[in-house]
């Protein structure tokens, strides 16, 4: 079991500008002690899922190939990945984005800019949410949206 500081948890960020890659692998390991692997969009995402067995999945939304989107729904598709805490962190902001993804099966929904503290703060959440916790907070979510959705 890993300690709460991230010590041997590792960490799959999967986006696709590089910069950000390097900025955002540099502060979970130098803030939250978290291993972290890279991936520079959604089908080396899943190929390094399989691979390295995260504890944890960062992921863009906007990208070539296999999107954030597509790249959650495969993840929690799969019997073998469909526990692992998926955090998604998009430039997308809209209340309806943050619902696909959420919807997607993403743990959380983040904005960029993010600061790294925030971020590393979400990613230890997210290591210690259980399934049921994750069935909750989608239920209060699909309520949420049923009730600011306009009527037919």
């Amino acid at each position: 079991m890993a300690s709460a500081r991230g010590e041997n948890y590792t960490v799959l960020i999967v986006d696709d500008d590089p910069d950000l890659l390097q900025l955002l692998t540099d502060g979970l390991e130098l803030l939250g002690n978290f291993r972290v692997v890279q991936a520079v969009d959604g089908i080396q995402g899943l190929e390094q899922y399989f691979e390295v067995h995260p504890d944890c999945v960062i992921i863009d939304v906007v990208m070539p190939g296999l999107d954030g989107y597509q790249l959650v729904k495969a993840l929690r598709g799969d019997p073998a990945s469909a526990e692992t805490p998926l955090i998604m962190l998009t430039a997308l902001a809209q209340d309806k984005d943050e619902f696909v993804g959420l919807a997607a099966g993403a743990d959380q929904y983040l904005v960029k800019p993010v600061k790294l503290r925030n971020l590393v703060e979400a990613v230890q959440r997210a290591v210690q949410i259980t399934s049921e916790e994750r069935q909750q907070h989608l239920l209060a979510l699909a309520e949420k949206h049923d009730e600011s959705a306009p009527e037919e």
